[in-house]
This record gives C-alpha cells, structure tokens and sequence, in this order.
C-alpha cells in the first residue's frame, strides 16, 4: 500500500545521496574541460590552397549563409582556375548542420573546435574570407573519419596535405 508523498520522498532519497558526492563543477574561464575530436564548433577551417571556389559548399548550405565570389585567373597547367574574392559564412544564422563540409569535394572546409564568439552587433559574427585564412588549421573529425584513422585529437595545426581525405 502506497501513501500519500512515496514520490517526494524518493526524489528527497535522490537530492540526499548526491550531497555525499563530490560536486563537479568547473570554473569556466579560469579552467576548461577537454572537448571532443569530433565536437562542432561555431568556427570553421578552411584551407584556402584546396578551395577551387566551386561553391558546392554553398550550394549545400540548406539555410543559404554561404557567399562566394570567384574570378577567373589564368593557369598555364589547367587552362584556367578561380581565385576566391569572397567566401562570407554567417554565423549567427548558421546551425552548424556541417552540411557544408560534407560536401566538399576538395577538404576545403572542415568544422572548427572554437565555440568562444560571443560578439556584441549581429553583423560581427559572419566570417570573412580574411578571418578564415587566420584562423588556426585546427580541424575537428566531424565527416572526417581520416582524421580519426590517424588518431588525431584536435590539438595541434594541420597543413592542407595532411587533413585531406586522400592524405593517408
């Protein structure tokens, strides 16, 4: 037979054995907590010597926050390629789907590890073609199982010819 408060009195039970535990709290700015390979980040890596500026990415962007702008330049080899003007990726409409990146037929772009971005003004939180070039090439595993194969964790720089899907 159950009486009235059996509920309440479990729930009492439950708050009482976690005030033996140590708590597990971190301290955020001062000390952070290791993330994982494979974590998306609001940022992302771009290897800008991969980029053919075919805009695949974009196209693949079901929101449609990707903005590139190409010319032509001549190249004695190929007849001709696309230098990239402007490669704007917004952000603060972006919902990190990482479809983008998925599609890439080149290993141009890889999901960043970095979610510290907090900015005042909306309009500071596109990415411009200059912000990618500096950001560190520091590519999480996300749609990247070569990355994994090679036990990388995220935290060193890799060059272009080593986060590719044919580098191994």
């Amino acid at each position: 037979m159950a009486f009235f408060g059996a509920g309440a009195l479990k729930g009492l039970m439950v708050t009482l054995g976690y005030l033996r535990r140590k708590p597990y709290t971190v301290q955020y700015p001062e000390e952070k907590l290791q993330i994982s390979p494979r974590f998306r980040g609001n940022t992302f890596v771009w290897y800008e010597d991969r980029c053919t500026g075919c805009a695949t990415c974009a196209k693949g962007c079901p929101l449609g926050i990707i903005k590139i702008v190409t010319h032509p330049k001549p190249n004695p080899q190929v007849g001709s390629d696309y230098q990239v003007d402007v490669f704007d990726i917004d952000t603060g409409r972006c919902m990190f789907c990482a479809l983008c990146v998925e599609v890439c037929p080149y290993d141009a772009l890889h999901m960043g590890a970095d979610f510290e971005r907090a900015v005042p003004a909306r309009q500071d939180l596109v990415i411009t073609v200059d912000q990618l070039r500096e950001m560190p090439k520091k590519p999480t595993t996300q749609f990247r199982p070569q990355l994994e194969a090679i036990d990388y964790k995220g935290e060193e720089e890799l060059e272009e010819h080593e986060a590719g899907r044919w580098s191994l």
